[in-house]
């Protein structure tokens, strides 16, 4: 009997000691498994993982100041106690500790003593953007859409936080695996720490969760606030257009009735364009008076209204100016007779009107016109603007009514053009003596207005020497509205004396042909019979 309990003693320690083998492999399979398990989860969740990232940094923010406290606590005993050899080596081996832990510092001077401190803070909400004019309901539009990334924003932050306390507590339970199966210091402190970042990361979603309904609350009343003068200015602009609308239908209406009664196509084309102007000229002063209420909308519609009206009337402008320019200064008057010059066009003529826009010209004929134009008595519209762009040119400004002219007439090299000059300066004298008479006492009233040196007015001979003759030129005073008719009576008159005179030849493009009959004589014996 005892041999059978000993056999069956030893038979059964075998077998246990079989089993402790078996369960020992199978515990160490179990530890590499969730070891690599977390390992795993680790890599996944820290992965661009700006979270996890911020709580890393607060954890080595308070390690480093920590250790930067012992090393000034440290640093302040050996500065107390006896200077020695070791002790000196000691102290400059924490002083360099000192700068290299404070250097660390540096580095995450944005970290606090509290977890997460600037990621858990909200954004600003900037002021609300009323819709106080048509234009600032786009601004308003994008002031809603700017709130809604706000509390989207948000709410992705309690999301990602919630994925995180859900991975921190699935790896504690594997630490608490790891825990049961080895109780080994190691594993208690990771079980710890991850404990602690657990309630971290669990107090911070508290604090999301609560400043999140007072920061949605505040959202949501903005864009109440918002929406409902977006609403407002909606039933303002679709009151304005259905009014617009009317009023267009009216002037369509009354263009009918004035086709079936009004026969006269003048009388309607005028009419027509009255209504026209009057219905566009109404829309845009109710466009005007509804936006003078809305601050920046109105500023903002008027400065556009007026940016393009400067543009558009720009020239409009520039006329009126120029008419102020005219009436004011007495540059010109209305009876003047001024010479325009634009674009290579010139034209000569009587000032007949002065208006707001334009001056309205009776071409005459002139000198201008014979030389330039070929053409005269037409009606000529010149801007109020040229005064400041082209080259005007008065006739007869302020008492002056006279101008200078002048006559040139060519004589041959063996003509006595001394006579020449003496006949024209008499003829010209007998002519222009009461036009030099009046030019001198029109001077003389210029003389308190103007500054004169030269008011020579009797007439002026030149000769000159030309390549095909002596040219005499006669310079004279004479009407401004009849220059031509002088002129040709003293061109007349100089022909005249002239021919009458043996040594005086007047000259023009001649050819003289010299023949040498010897060489014709050759040039016939050299030609062939026929």
């Amino acid at each position: 009997m005892f041999f059978v309990k000993f056999f069956a003693f030893i038979a059964f320690s075998f077998l246990f000691l079989y089993a402790d083998s078996n369960n020992s492999i199978d515990i160490n399979k179990t530890k590499i498994a969730l070891k690599a398990e977390l390992n795993a989860q680790d890599k996944e969740i820290e992965k661009n993982n700006i979270w996890i990232k911020s709580y890393n940094d607060f954890l080595s923010y308070r390690e480093l100041k920590l250790e930067l406290k012992k090393t000034v606590l440290n640093i302040k005993k050996i500065k107390r106690l006896y200077r020695t050899k070791k002790r000196a080596i000691r102290l400059k081996k924490l002083k360099q500790n000192q700068k290299l832990l404070m250097a660390q510092l540096t580095f995450l001077e944005e970290q606090t003593d509290i977890p997460f401190s600037k990621l858990v803070r909200p954004q600003n909400i900037p002021s609300v953007v009323y819709a106080d004019g048509p234009f600032a309901i786009f601004s308003a539009f994008n002031y809603i859409e700017l709130l809604k990334n706000y509390k989207e924003n948000y709410t992705h932050k309690i999301n990602n936080i919630s994925n995180i306390i859900d991975w921190i507590e699935y790896n504690k339970n594997i630490y608490l695996r790891l825990y049961n199966i080895e109780k080994t210091k190691e594993t208690k402190e990771k079980l710890d720490n991850i404990t602690k970042k657990l309630l971290d990361f669990e107090d911070t979603l508290v604090i999301l969760a609560t400043t999140s309904n007072v920061y949605n609350r505040k959202i949501d009343q903005n864009i109440f606030i918002v929406n409902e003068s977006i609403k407002a200015q909606l039933k303002r602009i679709s009151f304005l257009t259905i009014t617009i609308i009317v009023l267009f239908v009216l002037a369509f209406l009354l263009k009918l009735v004035i086709k079936r009664y009004i026969r006269d196509n003048e009388r309607y084309y005028m009419a027509n364009k009255i209504i026209s102007f009057s219905s566009y000229t109404i829309a845009i002063l109710i466009l005007v008076i509804s936006n003078l209420n809305d601050g920046n909308g109105a500023l903002t519609f008027l400065g556009f209204a007026s940016a393009g009206i400067a543009i558009a009337m720009k020239d409009w402008f520039m006329s009126i100016l120029g008419w102020t320019v005219i009436v004011i200064g007495g540059s010109i008057h209305v009876g003047d007779r001024i010479r325009v010059e634009r674009d290579g066009m010139i034209y000569v003529g009587d000032v007949m009107d002065i208006s707001l826009l334009r001056m309205t010209l009776l071409e005459d004929i002139t000198l201008t016109s014979i030389v330039h134009n070929r053409r005269a008595g037409r009606i000529i519209l010149v801007p109020n603007n040229y005064i400041f762009t082209s080259l005007i040119a008065n006739y007869t400004h302020s008492t002056l009514k006279t101008v200078w002219d002048g006559i040139d007439i060519m004589v041959t090299f063996d003509s006595n053009h001394k006579k020449a000059a003496h006949i024209v300066k008499t003829i010209t004298r007998k002519y222009s003596k009461g036009y030099t008479d009046i030019t001198r006492k029109q001077l003389n009233r210029l003389r308190d207005k103007y500054s004169l040196k030269n008011a020579n007015v009797d007439p002026r001979i030149y000769t000159f020497i030309e390549e095909n003759g002596m040219r005499v030129s006669s310079w004279y005073l004479t009407n401004a509205y009849a220059t031509l008719t002088l002129r040709s009576t003293i061109s007349a008159e100089i022909v005249e004396e002239f021919n009458k005179e043996e040594d005086i030849t007047i000259a023009y493009p001649t050819q003289k042909l010299y023949i040498d009959s010897r060489n014709v004589i050759e040039e016939k014996q050299s030609e062939p019979n026929v």
